[in-house]
């Protein structure tokens, strides 16, 4: 079966250059040039299995993009990230936001599609991982012990269980767990994962589930 990589770029020569090169190795690419346009056949079923998309674009960032599909249904979707920015904060903003991976302009067409071939081998060898959890509406367990969760711990949990082992900035569970008006601050973030750590420890001493990037943020890893 055919792979389909969606192509986010408004530049015409650098996005047929992309095309080509990924349709030359069997893929199929369906390009956009406007974040509109993307977020469109995003909201499409089938979705596509991965997606390259540009920064700056006519319409908008493409990491504002990017941090969308983390906190959406999509959390999964396989993002590399092409841009003009090859600074390492650009690239640290990037995977915070939740790339899987950065690649500068200029860049070769050859690495672009070895580094496409690699991450749908991770995405298709690695099945989301419940890392011992059990999640029934509210009722969450881990390793078979109940976990006596507030809501907002539980959303806290929920997020960072739809993207096991990745990083998930702050402002990101801000955003998704208290909403993007709350008056809330990273503090509040470090202090709900205190007290979720500490009920995780509770239900399963051994286990530390819940790993902090200094700087970056919070990953669940097995």
């Amino acid at each position: 079966m055919s792979v389909t990589i969606l192509l986010l770029e408004d530049d015409p020569a650098i996005a047929d250059t992309v095309a080509f090169a990924l349709k030359r190795e069997g893929f199929v690419v369906e390009h956009r040039a406007w974040l509109a346009e993307a977020r469109e056949r995003l909201r499409a079923a089938p979705a596509p299995e991965l997606l390259v998309l540009d920064i700056g674009l006519p319409d908008g960032h493409g990491l504002d993009l990017c941090r969308e599909l983390r906190n959406g249904p999509l959390a999964r979707l396989p993002i590399i990230v092409l841009s003009a920015r090859s600074e390492e904060m650009d690239r640290v903003l990037g995977l915070e936001l939740g790339a899987d991976d950065y690649l500068a302009k200029p860049f070769s067409p050859r690495e672009l599609v070895a580094r496409v071939r690699a991450l749908l081998r991770r995405a298709q060898a690695a099945p989301a991982p419940t890392l011992g959890f059990t999640v029934d509406g509210t009722r969450v367990s881990l390793d078979g012990a109940p976990l006596n969760l507030t809501k907002l711990e539980l959303g806290l949990l929920t997020h960072l269980l739809r993207a096991p082992q990745r990083i998930h900035s702050r402002d990101a569970l801000l955003d998704a767990v208290w909403g993007s008006s709350a008056e809330s601050t990273d503090r509040t973030v470090d202090t709900h994962i205190k007290t979720l750590r500490a009920k995780l420890r509770e239900a399963a001493p051994e286990r530390d589930p819940i790993k902090t990037h200094r700087g970056l943020g919070y990953s669940l890893e097995p």
